[in-house]
């Protein structure tokens, strides 16, 4: 059961990330992360902490920058969900990514499996000239 510290609030406070503003420190992450914490989204999948932390900021350090904006959040038992927007800019370009982290916490309160759930391949290779009408042409492929 997660402690009171790790409420809506809390998460909210820890998935807000404005342009311009600095990341969560290795110290905040540590507060709320277990040491053999899992990670795992459409792109990599990383065990332990200092393996999180280094996830982290590798996203920073590719991207000119970084925001993250908080929609919904749920909370019940050891279980959280946070609905997210995430934008990065990349040499100019802007790429958007909606989302939805699952959180799941250990008996001492800490996340112990953090699951990111995104399109990665419609957001990144849409506004590439060419690649773009590729990947829209094949999208409809599936659905239509």
């Amino acid at each position: 059961m997660p402690p009171a510290a790790v409420n809506v609030d809390r998460l909210r406070e820890l998935f807000t990330k404005p342009y311009g503003m600095p990341a969560p420190t290795e110290e905040q992450w540590r507060e709320l992360y277990d040491e053999n914490v899992r990670f795992k989204d459409p792109t990599q999948e990383r065990q332990g902490i200092k393996a999180y932390v280094e996830a982290q900021d590798g996203l920073m350090r590719r991207c000119d920058d970084v925001y993250l904006t908080p929609g919904a959040i749920a909370v019940e038992g050891d279980t959280a969900f946070v609905e997210w927007e995430m934008g990065l800019k990349i040499k100019g370009i802007e790429f958007v990514y909606p989302g939805t982290t699952r959180l799941l916490f250990n008996t001492e309160g800490k996340v112990e499996d953090h699951r990111d759930y995104f399109d990665f391949v419609g957001p990144t290779f849409e506004p590439v000239p060419v690649v773009g009408g590729f990947v829209r042409w094949l999208y409809k492929r599936f659905v239509d």
